[in-house]
């Protein structure tokens, strides 16, 4: 488990280098009292691990910039990927003020050599066109929700895709949330392209995505908290949680209507981790609700398998040594 004794601790996404864990993750600091107050606090700090259970904290990788910047209130979710020239290609949420104190989300990016020192790209180099997108004028959310950058290779080659935590601009308020799209050729440059899902499934937004193969079979992770589902998926008794749904491939085609509930909103923002050593895919996620409150921690380790067409969840087995 990671937790700090100082901060609550709660999105995150891990990369591989071959030899270490990396880990980073969203915090801000206790004083603040109220944990709601976390988000215009956060910072992306980092740690690293041999084995996905002990975590040796490093230097933070991101703080928000000086203003005005598109990322001057605070750094949010995103995703690490490796440029074949070597370099570590760090997308992320810039968080900043409106006028009106309504929050305005858009995407930049920062580079490393070495996962620990990050140079931010001048940004955003992504935002929310209303050609597609809802924008904070469409008056029916409290934020303009364009956040969460998951990147990945293109199956057949031709460059990166990036999903993106977006809502559509049409249909109603809680079922406008959409897996966002936008394609690069070279992680610098992106176009972004029209959604790839349908705004009809009673998700007011899909919170950070994962695509993943577990077993053999190609996921989408996401996550959606019961106050922004529909009506109709709350009269189901949904608490919320963690969400999966099959796809043929990482760019779908995607089916949010067909997703499972993985996890109820004692946890959050899940994220599947393939184990080098065991092949296994194993599953973190952070402790968010509990009978006391806001949690601000990461689980350790879980194992993550199918039961025919279910994805499930169990712990992990103890290896015993051969003599």
């Amino acid at each position: 488990m990671f937790k700090l004794p100082e901060a609550w601790v709660w999105d995150f996404w891990t990369v591989d280098d071959g030899d270490r864990y990396h880990l980073f993750f969203l915090y801000a600091s206790r004083a603040l009292r109220d944990p709601h107050a976390r988000h215009y606090r956060a910072s992306v700090g980092h740690a690293v691990s041999s084995d996905l259970v002990s975590w040796e904290r490093v230097a933070d990788a991101l703080v928000r910039s000086d203003a005005p910047a598109f990322d001057d209130l605070a750094t949010w979710t995103g995703s690490v990927v490796r440029h074949p020239d070597g370099r570590w290609f760090m997308f992320y949420t810039g968080a900043t003020l409106d006028p009106s104190g309504a929050n305005l989300q858009s995407i930049g990016y920062a580079t490393s050599t070495d996962l620990v020192t990050w140079d931010k790209a001048p940004g955003p180099v992504l935002a929310a066109d209303p050609r597609w997108y809802e924008k904070l004028s469409d008056g029916l959310w409290h934020d303009e929700a364009f956040r969460d950058p998951w990147v990945v290779a293109d199956p057949d080659g031709d460059g990166w895709h990036m999903l993106i935590t977006a809502r559509a601009n049409h249909g109603e308020a809680f079922d406008r949330g959409v897996v966002g799209h936008a394609w690069s050729p070279d992680l610098e440059t992106w176009e972004l392209l029209p959604p790839l899902s349908e705004p009809v499934h009673g998700f007011g937004q899909l919170e950070v995505f994962q695509t993943a193969d577990v077993d053999g079979r190609h996921v989408l992770l996401f996550n959606c908290l019961a106050e922004d589902t529909s009506a109709a998926r709350r009269a189901t008794g949904t608490t919320g949680g963690i969400w999966v749904t099959e796809v043929a491939s990482p760019l779908g085609p995607i089916n949010i209507g067909k997703a499972q509930q993985l996890t109820d909103d004692s946890l959050y923002v899940g994220k599947f981790v393939t184990d080098r050593e065991t092949g296994e895919t194993k599953f973190l996620a952070f402790l968010n609700a509990s009978d006391d409150g806001f949690v601000g921690e990461i689980s350790d380790p879980m194992l993550a398998s199918w039961d025919g067409p279910t994805l499930v969840l169990s712990p992990v087995r103890e290896r015993v040594a051969v003599p």
